[in-house]
């Protein structure tokens, strides 16, 4: 069965669940923009041939120097395996393959989706696979005190489609050892089969009976939801984000909330006034502040069809209506604000957050954007300020993943072209909330570019000020490697 993801589908997989908790604020001034170094190789499984399509989205860091990320690479024979990689004490481990799940097709394209890790040594990663019927299933796969079980098949509702199915775990987090929830989707046996959210949680290391995730009562026949990313404050307590199809074929924005182990009817968000009446609205990101409520980022047209930010702010259980985000002011008539759904806001207070993404500019190059929430107020977008030489962020370019350490402190990982037009990696500091120009990354090995497939993926930040990346590049050819970071 041939397996592919495309240019778009692979930055814009929307999988990566929150993979670690923020640092807590610390005094204005007390940050200063770090200094990262060269980026080193990650190994892979011996006689891999290089990471599948540039694969590498997700990565956890329960502490400093202790994270794990995860992805898909080619074997020896060239088809695609899942892989996890541990970092200990600052070094990172031999490589790990995934195990696929008894049932499994003889290429069963492990594809790791969603990573989340409770403390250093206890993490969850879920994502796809092939069965041998050609169906796909989703698969979890426990780290517990530092040992890795083999993947295990997620089991879905009692009206779960048998052949044909296509299930996909999209995310996963885990408030505490053993205790973590994970959404995702399914197609149902109906005579039509429906495409419907569900959620799967795991209570003192066992992951017990699926719940669905509901529709409201607008829904059309067919609701067509996307479940992306989850949060939780604490076990039993998550909300998740995505969106669905009413029966007016309008695309809304929708939030599933989980109270102490149950998931209720998803509720749409409003969005901003100035919405057209198909505002095909979604929302893509979701950020936490530490042990505080949660703020979501998303798209929706504008009444003139153009494609806008919006956000939705989560107080004492209830969800906001959707606050409009300005674009930058060099922005074109439509935008085509675009996230990648990676780790597009992180917010350091409840009232502190920084999104980013990418825009189309008056001129009609595609840049980098950043906005940040300051005491509760979304202020302007402001362009990713490039390095001398850019050309622009590119349409495969823009902010892909941010991390905060304190309010007005915040860094961020993305992609741009170059003087000679090839897609590089970066990153850039904000320091006491001024954003910086960012700094190119330099490749291990003299690579020239982390090609269209490639750049920062992932970005997690400590109250150190300490930082580690991760994402690939182009080693040569058609051979993508993949790098980490970190600062000094």
């Amino acid at each position: 069965m041939e397996f592919s993801l495309t240019q778009f589908a692979r930055r814009a997989l929307l999988a990566l669940a929150l993979t670690a908790p923020l640092a807590a604020t610390s005094p204005v001034g007390s940050v200063t923009a770090p200094q990262w170094q060269r980026a080193r190789i990650t190994a892979l499984p011996a006689g891999a041939k290089g990471l599948y399509q540039g694969y590498l989205p997700t990565l956890a860091c329960p502490s400093t120097g202790n994270c794990v990320a995860a992805g898909t690479y080619n074997n020896r024979a060239s088809l695609p395996e899942g892989l996890v990689l541990t970092e200990v004490s600052g070094r990172w481990q031999a490589p790990r393959t995934i195990t696929p799940p008894r049932g499994a097709a003889s290429v069963a394209a492990t594809t790791p989706t969603g990573l989340a890790c409770s403390s250093v040594g206890n993490c969850v990663v879920v994502g796809t696979y092939q069965v041998a019927s050609g169906d796909t299933q989703s698969f979890v796969v426990d780290e517990v005190n530092g040992v890795w079980s083999a993947a295990t098949r997620v089991t879905l509702p009692s009206n779960a489609l048998g052949k044909g199915q296509s299930a996909q775990l999209r995310a996963v987090a885990c408030p505490r050892n053993g205790d973590c929830s994970a959404v995702g989707t399914y197609f149902t046996n109906a005579t039509n089969p429906v495409l419907v959210g569900f959620a799967i949680n795991e209570v003192n290391g066992t992951w017990g009976t699926p719940q669905i995730l509901a529709a409201p009562a607008n829904a059309n026949a067919n609701p067509f939801p996307t479940v992306t990313q989850v949060a939780c404050s604490a076990p039993g307590d998550c909300s998740a984000i995505g969106s669905y199809v009413d029966d007016a074929n309008v695309q809304h924005a929708i939030i599933f909330s989980e109270r102490a182990g149950r998931w209720s009817t998803g509720q749409p968000v409003s969005v901003p006034a100035d919405a057209s009446l198909y505002a095909h609205a979604t929302l893509s990101a979701l950020g936490c502040a530490p042990a505080g409520p949660c703020t979501a980022v998303g798209t929706y047209y504008d009444h003139r069809g153009a494609t806008q930010v919006f956000a939705t702010s989560n107080a004492h259980g209830v969800w906001s209506a959707g606050l409009p985000v300005a674009m930058p002011t060099n922005a074109a008539t439509n935008p085509k604000a675009f996230f990648y759904g990676y780790q597009d806001i992180a917010c350091a207070t409840a009232t502190t957050c920084s999104a980013g993404g990418q825009y189309r500019a008056g001129n009609g190059l595609y840049e980098g954007f950043i906005a940040d929430e300051v005491n509760g107020v979304w202020r302007r977008a402001s362009e990713l300020a490039l390095p001398g030489g850019a050309t622009a962020a590119g349409k495969n370019g823009g902010v892909v993943a941010l991390s905060c350490v304190s309010a007005g402190n915040c860094r961020a990982g993305a992609a741009y072209l170059d003087a000679a037009g090839r897609y590089q990696g970066l990153v850039v500091s904000q320091v006491n909330g001024r954003w910086g120009t960012g700094s190119e990354i330099v490749l291990p090995g003299g690579a020239t570019t982390v090609g269209v497939a490639g750049g920062v993926y992932a970005l997690i930040c400590h109250q150190d000020n300490r930082c580690t990346a991760t994402g690939s590049y182009l080693a040569g050819g058609a051979t993508y490697e993949g790098f980490s970071v970190t600062t000094n």
